[in-house]
């Protein structure tokens, strides 16, 4: 054999090495993106729930098509890249971490639509003592830390999250039982208002567990970073 054959075969593993490092960069950057349409079409839910805006909870209802074509695509350049090449350990807990995290986004995004839902129902706020928003924008700020921390493989924002998780499971608890309270202490008149409540009642909570499993799905969100960082599997349950 050659020398001129062996060089240029040395060459060309490192321009497939090289051109695979691009792609891995391409899917990083790729799953930041998607992480900022769901986080997006979270804010509109949120902002629908809170104007009862209907034409905006329609926007959101809609736009979860995009975020699940969105999840697809991401999920076979995932399963293109493991079988490009044999991935290093490192390369191939990144590759896991991305998939596991863009499944994580897209029941998040689900969450969304759950929100765009709940609006079209919604008639009035019969509950103002529960703070939707707050835990809302809760949620929202945790989910843009755990992506940063994914993109800037920060460890120590991860276990944070676990911890910041465990007051927002504080405040869906407060919040239902406020909830429950309310009811309890309210006088209803007729069968028409009893069953106007309840129906009311229904959807606040469902509102509140939805809030917390965005934060559950967050915390998911660190626990595989943390994992594709320091192989740690502390947070992942």
């Amino acid at each position: 054999m050659s020398t001129n054959y062996i060089l240029s075969r040395k060459g060309g593993c490192i321009m497939a090495r090289q051109t695979y490092q691009d792609k891995l960069t391409e899917l990083r950057e790729d799953v930041l993106y998607m992480s900022e349409v769901v986080m997006e079409r979270l804010r509109m839910g949120l902002d629908a729930l809170e104007q009862k805006d209907v034409s905006l909870a329609q926007e959101v209802i809609e736009g979860d098509g995009e975020i699940n074509r969105m999840y697809l695509d991401l999920e076979q350049d995932c399963i293109d890249l493991l079988a490009l090449q044999q991935p290093v350990a490192s390369d191939l807990r990144f590759i896991a971490a991305s998939f596991k995290i863009i499944t994580d986004l897209e029941r998040i995004a689900d969450l969304a639509t759950n929100l765009g839902e709940y609006t079209m129902d919604a008639e009035q706020d019969l509950f103002p003592d529960v703070d939707v928003q707050e835990m809302g924008n809760l949620t929202l700020d945790m989910l843009e830390d755990a992506m940063v921390a994914y993109d800037d493989e920060d460890t120590d924002t991860c276990r944070q999250l676990a911890s910041r998780d465990d007051e927002l499971d504080e405040f869906a608890e407060r919040a239902s039982e406020i909830v429950v309270r309310d009811l309890i202490e309210r006088e209803l008149e007729s069968a028409d208002e009893v069953e106007q409540i309840l129906q009311d009642v229904s959807r606040l909570l469902l509102t509140i567990r939805d809030l917390e499993r965005v934060g559950d799905h967050t915390v998911n969100i660190a626990a595989r970073t943390l994992y594709m960082v320091e192989n740690d599997d502390e947070l992942i349950y």
